[in-house]
């Protein structure tokens, strides 16, 4: 269920968002187009249903996207970053927002926002965070969102450590994760090795 990015762009846009000397401006630019990347990947399955349409020439037997409520749900703040291209992609997209905030000293993540649309077992959940870590941002983010009754849930990140997919394998082992690149290990400050630093610092120029 760990689904790696294998595609030459993805390669290369990962490449220059680990760049040290990338700006912000570059820097945003890069992770809409990997995002990008991981929602067409993410979203491949997406249910449809035959529509008659019809086109200059003749009538037409087309495929269009079934009536499946699809959530993004984005940890504030970085997941904020991966949130435009399915808004772009996704006519009928709704939004929802996860704040968690990592202690620098702990590395355990406290809650301090959440708001999240009408979900259901029937909708397609896709939780975004550019960086899995330890995991437990995100467990505690799918935690959340499980006991709002989602049950088609999805986690989408840029870049991962083993620890992280470790850990959120532990409590949903079925869950599929969609990311740009598994990395080496996390460090004793728990970031990512070799990563690309703090993703929302780089993100916004903090």
């Amino acid at each position: 269920m760990l689904h790696v990015l294998d595609h030459p762009l993805a390669a290369h846009v990962t490449a220059h968002l680990r760049d040290k000397t990338t700006k912000p401006a570059t820097f945003r630019t890069l992770c809409y187009q990997i995002s990008l990347l991981l929602a067409i990947d993410a979203t491949r399955d997406l249910a449809t249903e035959i529509k008659d349409v019809e086109t200059p020439l003749e009538r037409a037997a087309c495929r269009v996207l079934a009536h499946q409520p699809l959530v993004v749900v984005p940890i504030l703040r970085a997941g904020l970053g991966m949130v435009q291209p399915f808004l772009d992609l996704f006519p009928d997209v709704s939004v929802g927002y996860i704040g968690l905030e990592r202690d620098h000293a702990t590395a355990i993540a406290r809650s301090y926002y959440c708001k999240l649309p009408p979900l259901s077992a029937h909708s397609r959940v896709l939780l975004v965070d550019p960086m899995l870590a330890t995991g437990g941002s995100a467990v505690q983010a799918l935690d959340a969102l499980r006991a709002q009754g989602a049950a088609d849930l999805r986690l989408l990140s840029i870049v991962s450590a083993p620890e992280g997919i470790a850990e959120v394998r532990k409590h949903y082992p079925e869950l599929p994760i969609f990311t740009a690149a598994v990395d080496r290990e996390l460090n004793s400050r728990k970031y990512i090795l070799p990563g690309l630093g703090d993703f929302g610092d780089r993100l916004y120029g903090t």
